[in-house]
């Protein structure tokens, strides 16, 4: 029999000890440690407010204008603002609560039975308590601490997630801004190449009613002048969208964007200038980006929350204590011999509830995977696209190099077929096939600087151009500090 006892007592210490073992188990909350490539960047990109290396006041306005006023950044802005308050909220936990009640009550007792009451005995009784209460649970397991941990990296998740909208509306505006500039662009060529065909289609007339040529040459003329017409048409129309899709992007009211008002400075010259930027990959990529330290954040208060999942298969143990005063009698309650106080204490062990328990642990866990998998796949895609966009900076300033150098040598060839014509060693038609090139390769030199602008857009996003990630840092920081 002592055996027996002796048994289940070693039973009884190996589980108690099993279970102080499992509370003090911590998932690790680090991000996994990947296979990066190695930095070739040989200079400080120095991308924090990378729109001004493009010497563009319009700009420069603009982008102010819509991290001020963007509605997906004051949207942004809400969320944070929701952590923050979760995060105090889960700190409240930590402390303890106290209440001051007044209580009533009037109670009258009924006889029951043919027993007489006792002499002078009052069956009605009053009774009143007035005092102050508090409670306070004891976090033995560190079931709030690991949760009000997890609130704060969900704090910071929700601000990195911010810095990312603010760095995608910075892009946006300047893609949509030089969209704008080269939709510009090109319905002033077209206007200026309406002109011309114009001009042409009236000389063709006088020569056709002269007898100099004939009907195919005139018809030809304005064939070339109706082409020019539609392409008019269709740049109008891009124009149009990209300052209404500019204006929603800044923010303004839903009159100012039915009817947009885009300053800007319409110049070919200034469309065909690119600024420069240092190339390579930059050693701390990872920390540039601020949706990787999104999902690093989100990946930390996974793990956080299994830890106080688990904490909730542990006895609780609440302290309770009152003091106030209570009498029968209203006059008395703040008398002297009214004085009332108590302290009290509990522990409770979950025993029913446990599979409720692990069916959370499992949730928590299963949360913390797909966490993990979504960091990895940010690293891949943030490395994959500042791949692409150093690739793109590169490609598409050969090709407009390539386009500038076409356009040259298609105006001198449009010169010696004018020439060739107006001497008779030719016929028109030489000449508008060399309009066409011209017009042709005049389009696609100002898409090919949109591009490069485009491309340089993009390295700045890929990069977290647009966020001073040292200066959110260190405010994050702060407040982290603050808050704990």
């Amino acid at each position: 029999m002592r055996e027996h006892q002796r048994r289940r007592c070693t039973l009884a210490l190996m589980g108690a000890a099993a279970l102080v073992l499992v509370a003090c188990q911590t998932t690790p909350s680090a991000p996994p440690l990947l296979d990066l490539p190695p930095a070739t960047a040989t200079s400080e990109p120095g991308l924090e407010r990378w729109w001004t290396r493009f010497d563009d006041p319009a700009l420069s306005t603009l982008v102010d204008e819509a991290l001020a006023h963007n509605l997906d950044l004051q949207a942004a802005m809400a969320r944070v603002d929701l952590a923050r308050a979760n995060v105090l909220l889960a700190q409240s936990y930590l402390y303890p609560s106290a209440n001051l009640g007044v209580d009533a009550s009037r109670n009258r007792m009924t006889l029951v039975g043919s027993q007489p009451l006792p002499a002078n005995f009052n069956p009605t009784n009053n009774d009143y308590l007035a005092g102050l209460r508090a409670s306070y649970e004891v976090d033995l397991w560190g079931r709030y601490r690991q949760g009000a941990a997890a609130a704060r990296s969900e704090l910071l998740a929700t601000e990195y997630a911010r810095q990312t909208v603010r760095t995608a509306v910075a892009a946006e505006t300047a893609r949509a801004y030089f969209g704008l500039l080269a939709a510009d662009a090109e319905l002033a060529l077209l206007r200026d190449t309406l002109q011309a065909r114009d001009a042409t289609v009236a000389l063709q007339t006088d020569l056709y009613h002269a007898g100099i040529i004939g009907d195919y040459d005139l018809q030809r003329a304005q064939a070339e002048r109706a082409a020019v017409v539609a392409n008019l048409a269709t740049a109008e129309r891009a124009v149009g969208t990209y300052e209404s899709a500019l204006a929603a992007i800044l923010g303004r009211s839903p009159r100012a964007v039915f009817d947009p008002q885009i300053a800007r400075e319409v110049t070919q010259g200034r469309l065909l200038t690119v600024p420069d930027v240092p190339a390579g990959l930059p050693s701390d990529m990872l920390e540039r980006r601020p949706d990787v330290k999104q999902v690093a954040a989100q990946l930390a208060a996974a793990s956080l929350r299994i830890d106080a999942a688990r904490a909730q298969y542990f006895p609780s143990l609440s302290l309770t204590a009152s003091y106030g005063s209570e009498s029968a009698a209203l006059a008395n309650l703040f008398s002297g011999p009214a004085l009332a106080w108590g302290i009290g204490a509990s522990l409770l062990q979950p025993l029913i509830g446990l599979k409720a328990i692990e069916a959370n642990v499992q949730a928590e866990t299963a949360r913390r995977e797909a966490a993990l998998v979504n960091y990895v796949q940010t690293v891949q895609t943030a490395f994959r696209e500042t791949r692409d966009a150093l690739l793109a900076n590169r490609t598409t300033r050969d090709a407009l190099a390539a386009q500038s150098e076409r356009v040259k040598k298609l105006a001198t060839s449009l010169e010696l077929a004018e020439l060739r014509y107006r001497s008779g060693y030719s016929g028109y038609l030489d000449v508008l096939d060399a309009q066409r090139q011209l017009l042709q390769a005049q389009t696609l030199q100002i898409l090919a600087a949109r591009d490069v602008r485009l491309a340089l857009i993009d390295l700045a996003r890929a990069m977290g151009g647009g966020w001073d990630y040292q200066a959110g840092m260190a405010t994050r920081q702060a407040e982290r500090d603050l808050l704990f």
